[in-house]
């Protein structure tokens, strides 16, 4: 479908964004290993969680959607059957790499494979480390993409020293070495969000996280436990970009998720000039959690690189726009790993800036923008990619004349009610 986006004032309000997609797939996951009943509130009902629902289902698992709610029966870890059929990721990595590491702790054969975008993404980077610890596994294209062919089973624990800094990789061994005797380890190169080991802490497993160094024991007991998702701080972001660079603008998003190893956006965006208000933080379910009102100002550019960008690697293109919309020069370096996710997002980015009119630069690693230029109403291309149809939305409501987004539909990945939400906080 296509969606017009008409220029606003500002944003006024006071919402909630859905439950956060990472911690959806990772809650359906170990409910699945775990014995009991798993009941999941604010599950993000997108189309990546869903795959994963989908995917664990035809592994046996009993799983009851709900209106508001996912309740998981799970068996333990040794209750997973072998499919019938090809495993369908669909467009979500996340369901890919991380299935396969469960995968490769159960004994029997099994299928993996995804939309054409998702058969186009990297896989050797989990393939290697599961084939370490024992598991049969092939791709195509020399074992670089999917379908992924896996033989499970008589996994041993290892010590992984992973070449990239990645939550996927990372969690895809820890969730092999469940099924390990004794501790599996992952070093990596840059801390990342530590969903994975917050979760399987919450349901009782033994993990230890020394600063980089990241150990899991295997042959737990998981209990069931009730897990309450809070909002998706990469959905949020879009809308704190929005009211940030809008005077006039006095929005309050509730129930999102702080977690230091996904909150650099936050910390950009204060350094940016922003005015946010941290409010009422909590723990919830292992995950901590806050409001958060934008007051909207004037933003200024700045530099994005080093340890931080494992933290804020979903929000760059929110944050690209916000440099869009900034005074002053931003660079982002050392974000090439955006070339690998639903699309290449740094050539995404620059082409759907530039044709807005933003003065933005295109390099191997990031781009480089010169903010303040008003941007102009375009025809938007969204990739197939819920983040950039979202990052043409926010950019058009800021834009002169009407904006134009192909292909939105896509949002439903991550925030199906997007567009409605802003609609209701935009004032004309």
């Amino acid at each position: 479908m296509e969606v017009a986006i008409k220029p606003v004032h500002a944003l006024r309000g006071d919402v909630q964004v859905p439950g956060d997609k990472s911690i959806s797939h990772r809650a359906v996951m170990l409910g699945a290993l775990a014995e009991g009943e798993t009941v999941i509130d604010n599950f993000l009902f997108g189309e990546d969680c869903l795959s994963t629902i989908r995917v664990v289902q035809s592994l046996g698992v009993n799983v009851h959607i709900e209106k508001d709610r996912v309740v998981v029966r799970g068996g333990g870890l040794n209750a997973l059957r072998e499919p019938d059929d090809v495993l369908d990721a669909g467009n979500s990595g996340t369901t890919m790499r991380l299935m396969a590491g469960i995968l490769a702790g159960c004994p029997f054969f099994s299928v993996l494979t995804g939309d054409a975008s998702l058969r186009r993404r990297p896989m050797q980077r989990v393939m290697q480390p599961l084939a370490a610890m024992g598991a049969g596994i092939m791709a195509r294209s020399g074992n670089s993409y999917a379908p992924m062919a896996i033989t499970g089973g008589d996994i041993r624990a290892i010590t992984y020293k992973s070449p990239v800094a990645s939550a996927q990789v990372k969690s895809a061994v820890l969730l092999a070495g469940l099924f390990a005797d004794g501790p599996t380890t992952v070093i990596e190169p840059a801390r990342t969000r530590d969903h994975t080991e917050r979760l399987l802490s919450y349901f009782g497993a033994r993990v230890e996280v020394k600063d980089k160094q990241i150990s899991v024991w295997g042959r737990p007991n998981l209990p069931g436990r009730k897990v309450v998702v809070p909002g998706d701080i990469s959905s949020a972001v879009f809308l704190l970009v929005a009211g940030a660079a809008m005077p006039g603008s006095d929005l309050l998003v509730r129930n999102v998720g702080i977690n230091p190893t996904r909150a650099g956006a936050l910390n950009v965006l204060i350094k940016m000039g922003a005015v946010l208000d941290i409010a009422n933080e909590r723990l919830v379910s292992g995950e901590p959690v806050a409001d958060i009102r934008v007051l909207g100002g004037r933003l200024t550019g700045t530099q994005i690189s080093g340890d931080i960008i494992p933290y804020l690697i979903d929000e760059l293109p929110a944050l690209a726009v916000a440099a869009a919309m900034a005074e002053g020069e931003t660079v982002v370096r050392d974000a090439a790993e955006l070339r690998y996710k639903e699309t290449d997002r740094i050539t995404a980015v620059v082409k759907l800036l530039g044709e807005m009119g933003a003065d933005i630069t295109e390099r191997e690693d990031g781009f480089v923008i010169h903010g303040g230029r008003p941007l102009q109403g375009a025809e938007c291309d969204s990739f197939g990619d819920h983040r950039m149809a979202m990052a043409a939305a926010v950019a058009g409501l800021k834009a002169r004349g009407i904006t134009r987004i192909k292909e939105a539909e896509c949002v439903k990945i991550s925030f199906p009610a997007f567009f409605d939400t802003l609609n209701s906080i935009s004032v004309q």
